[in-house]
C-alpha cells in the first residue's frame, strides 16, 4: 500500500504486481575494452561513468571495467550508452531469465521453476 497526502485528503493505491510471463531481465557488458576505448576518447573517468549509471560508488564500474563482473540493470546500461553517445545494442546484449513451467508429479499443478 501507498499513502500520500494531498493538503487535507489521503490518498492510498494499492499496487499490485502482475506475475511476468518472462524471468528477471539485465544486460550484459559485451566487450569491455570497447567501452574503455570510448571512456578514453571521451576522456570520462569511471567515477563520472558511475555516477551517470545512478550509482552512489565508482566500485561497481570498477569491477565492470576490470572484467569481475559483466551484468548490470537495464537501467543504468541505457544510462550509460546514451551518455556516451551509442547505441545501448553498441556495448550491451539483454539478457532474460525464462521461467520454466513444469508439473509437479504429486498434485499435476503447473509449478514455475
Amino acid at each position: 500500500m501507498i499513502y500520500w497526502t494531498l493538503g487535507r485528503k489521503a490518498i492510498t493505491v494499492k499496487v499490485v504486481k502482475f506475475p511476468s510471463p518472462l524471468g528477471d531481465l539485465w544486460m550484459k557488458l559485451k566487450d569491455r575494452k570497447k567501452l574503455l576505448t570510448i571512456m578514453e576518447i571521451q576522456e570520462v573517468s569511471r567515477r563520472e561513468l558511475a555516477r551517470v549509471a545512478g550509482w552512489h560508488s565508482h566500485s561497481y564500474m570498477n569491477r565492470l571495467c576490470n572484467g569481475d563482473v559483466d551484468t548490470l540493470q537495464p537501467e543504468p546500461a541505457l544510462r550509460i550508452a546514451k551518455f556516451l553517445g551509442v547505441g545501448v545494442d553498441d556495448l550491451f546484449l539483454t539478457k532474460v531469465e525464462e521461467k520454466i513451467e513444469h508439473s509437479d508429479m504429486k498434485t499435476g499443478r503447473k509449478k514455475v521453476a
